[in-house]
């Protein structure tokens, strides 16, 4: 697991490629998830583990890259979001876009939590 905190801004080159490769990368228990945080003090609306990138372009240039550089998250990670009071669909991505510190602190939770994958 990746998890990428962020200001959103690549300040050398592109990452999507790089974000590819680790996501290609694999283990027994499957691929690597990678989840990207993105801090801001932007008064752009917050968004929570979205399932596409509509609307994001219009909060801030690089919010649909951070959005499809992530990992869908996987059952066990909705679970956990969904205990948190996040509405989270089946499709939705490790990614959270202008996080304050409580949201950042419970992405680092969702993100971290021990699960049995096997």
């Amino acid at each position: 697991m990746v998890i990428n905190i962020t200001d959103g801004e690549s300040t050398d080159g592109d990452p999507y490629p790089a974000s590819a490769a680790i996501r290609e990368l694999e283990t027994e228990d499957g691929n690597v998830l990678l989840l990207n945080l993105h801090l801001s003090s932007c008064r752009a609306p917050q968004v929570f583990f979205p399932d596409s990138e509509s609307g994001l372009a219009e909060q801030d240039k690089y919010a649909p890259l951070l959005f499809n550089m992530s990992s869908h998250l996987p059952a066990f990670m909705r679970s956990a979001a969904r205990d948190l009071g996040y509405t989270v669909s089946d499709t939705a991505r490790g990614f959270v876009f202008n996080a304050e510190i409580q949201d950042a602190i419970q992405f680092l939770d969702i993100g971290t939590r021990a699960a049995n994958m096997r």
